[in-house]
């Protein structure tokens, strides 16, 4: 039954990480009818990226319960109780081999309307992520661009695209930029994987010191996303802390962490590769640059912001360069700088509230990859979530019935902290290792 304002709106976020749960949970929130309560329970998937409890503390969503699960006892769960609306804020595989478990768990029985979407800026993996994501009821585009992509993609091989429905980042929000403050403040937006090289890490860390040191009236800011150990959406091999150790910065300059819309309340200028902040700042209009300093490149991604207006580089910002948007790119990016943001989700809302009042209920999910179209792709996709060809769990699956135990929780952290040290200290030696 739909919900209403004597019963609350039952939801269920699944993410697989810090930024994710940020996006699933937020999502959440603007989903539900602004006259109905909402219960938000928050399950995070065991992995590499599970978010730590600072990283949760940072992101500063709230859930009234919030456990972490593996794929199989998600599933399991999703069985045994009864929700309104999911959310699966996962990586395209994770909500393929969901939907196949789901489909498997739920059957032709009740179930909620499922959702998926994307963080932030779709700049790689166009097709093969939609149709990963393809078999969701709502299918969340965060903008009119993306919206027409998507329907292109699903409809060049004959797959539904119905549940593309367009909204906006749901993390937009926060004062608009009035002018500038005492001292001017620019900030770095940095990135866990973008760039990814150490000489391009370095180069950009530099071009940032030197800008310091050329405007000691300025603050500058390197905004960071993690602390070394903790993990992200994106794995961060060579941390921006580790780069900046021994080197000589001027007192202008620092590092800080925290929630992005708190830092950019003081940001003059906000300066990335191409991050997701980007948005958030144009949204508010603080003067925001792209670099192209190391181009303008599809592995970057900051290709996506061609037609802003606001691709510079470090030179033409020391000399005081300030960007000027493209109000007609912004508004097709789904920025909503014109103050149509608050009605941005009335569209998802009301197909929303029509699925849950579909006579009969819900027909079972019905993903565009099967056994069938895609006999040698989504079997290996669902066995790295121990699931067979059918979704149903294989058998030996991990499965937590329980809280674990002392010695399971300290073996849990070892293998995690192996895991990162393999990533932020092995993996480059060998690289480098290579490149003799």
């Amino acid at each position: 039954m739909p919900a209403s304002a004597t019963k609350p709106l039952r939801v269920a976020v699944l993410a697989d990480s810090d930024t994710r749960w940020k996006w699933g949970a937020l999502t959440a929130q603007r989903l539900a009818p602004a006259d109905a309560g909402i219960r938000l329970d928050g399950y995070l998937l065991r992995g590499r990226a599970t978010p730590t409890a600072r990283q949760l503390r940072e992101v500063g969503v709230r859930a009234d319960s919030l456990r972490e699960v593996t794929g199989v006892e998600f599933l399991r769960t999703m069985g045994e109780e009864s929700y309104d609306l999911l959310v699966l804020a996962l990586v395209g595989g994770g909500v393929q081999a969901m939907l196949h478990g789901l489909r498997h768990a739920w059957g032709s029985g009740r179930r909620p309307v499922v959702v998926t979407g994307y963080v932030g800026v779709v700049y790689e993996k166009l097709a093969d992520g939609l149709l990963l994501r393809h078999g969701a009821d709502l299918v969340l585009a965060n903008s009119r661009h993306d919206a027409d992509r998507f329907r292109a993609v699903y409809e060049g091989v004959g797959a539904d695209a119905s549940a593309v429905t367009e909204v906006a980042l749901p993390f937009l929000g926060g004062a608009p930029y009035t002018g500038e403050h005492e001292p001017y403040t620019v900030v770095f937006a940095a990135q866990p994987s973008v760039p990814d090289s150490r000489k391009d890490r370095t180069y950009l860390l530099d071009r940032l010191i030197e800008h310091a040191r050329k405007h000691p009236e300025r603050e500058v800011l390197l905004k960071l996303r993690s602390k070394p150990g903790e993990h992200t959406t994106h794995i961060e091999e060579l941390p921006y802390q580790k780069l900046v150790q021994g080197k000589d910065v001027p007192a202008n300059f620092r590092l800080v962490y925290g929630h992005m819309g708190e830092v950019l309340d003081r940001t003059d200028l906000l300066v990335t590769v191409s991050s997701t902040a980007a948005l958030e700042a144009l949204h508010r209009r603080v003067p925001t640059v792209v670099l192209t300093d190391l181009g303008v490149r599809e592995v970057l991604g900051n290709h996506h912001f061609t037609g802003s207006g606001c691709l510079a580089s470090w030179d033409q910002l020391d000399a005081g360069h300030r960007p000027v948007p493209d109000e007609e790119w912004v508004s097709r990016q789904g920025v909503a700088a014109d103050g149509s943001y608050g009605t941005a989700f009335d569209t998802a809302r009301e197909r929303i509230a029509e699925l849950l009042q579909r006579p009969g209920g819900l027909p079972p999910l019905n993903p565009y990859y099967t056994p069938e179209t895609a006999p040698g792709y989504l079997p290996g996709i669902l066995a790295r979530h121990h699931l067979g060809p059918d979704g149903a769990p294989l058998p030996g699956a991990p499965a937590a019935d329980k809280e674990p135990g002392p010695v399971r929780q300290i073996v849990r952290r070892a293998a995690r902290g192996a895991y990162r040290h393999g990533v932020q200290r092995v993996a480059p030696v060998i690289r480098r290792m290579g490149e003799l």
